[in-house]
């Protein structure tokens, strides 16, 4: 295993990362006009960038794993492309590990930042429904009390309710 497979695998995972931030600012556009056609179909589409993603980082750490292990180390954790680095500082080029290391990192900053807008957005549409919807509802009518001849007399519905009929 070499550095230039592992950097070409973490250019395959930039790539895929760069068009699922494109997906996700169009998800912010459909969210804001409200179209839930296209937001679906957009959805699906992240989903298998998604399982791309996943299989492509799957190999990403076979192929560390496989690097760390014939330089030696013994391994506890998920390896990482960190732990790659610093073994082959000594021996090999890393200036290329480096750099796709660094863009991939501050993309998914960037990915993440994106996400949580639109989590936030779709919350807030959610809250605003909620609130329409409360509105539009029936309230239930709450019993008043004047005084009247009635509540004197023991006339009144709520005289003739038990104490049992009362819910907490």
């Amino acid at each position: 295993m070499s550095i230039a497979t592992i950097v070409a695998t973490l250019e395959k995972l930039e790539k895929m990362h760069k068009s699922l931030l494109e997906l996700a600012l169009a998800k912010t556009e459909y969210i804001k006009q409200g179209d839930m056609e296209k937001l679906d179909q957009l959805i699906k589409n992240e989903q298998a960038h998604v399982a791309a993603i996943d299989t492509i980082e799957q190999q990403r750490q076979v192929m560390v794993t496989d690097y760390l292990r014939a330089k030696g180390i013994a391994l506890t954790d998920t390896p990482s492309v960190a732990e790659v680095i610093e073994v082959a500082q000594a021996s090999e080029p890393t200036e290329a590990l480096v750099a796709v290391r660094e863009r991939l990192v501050e993309l998914l900053g960037k990915l993440k930042a994106q996400n949580d807008l639109n989590q936030k957005m779709v919350l807030n549409s959610l809250q605003i429904i909620n609130i329409t919807l409360d509105a539009m509802r029936p309230q239930p009518r709450t019993e008043q009390f004047n005084y009247s001849g009635a509540e004197v007399r023991g006339q009144s519905e709520i005289a003739r309710r038990t104490f049992n009929e009362f819910k907490a």
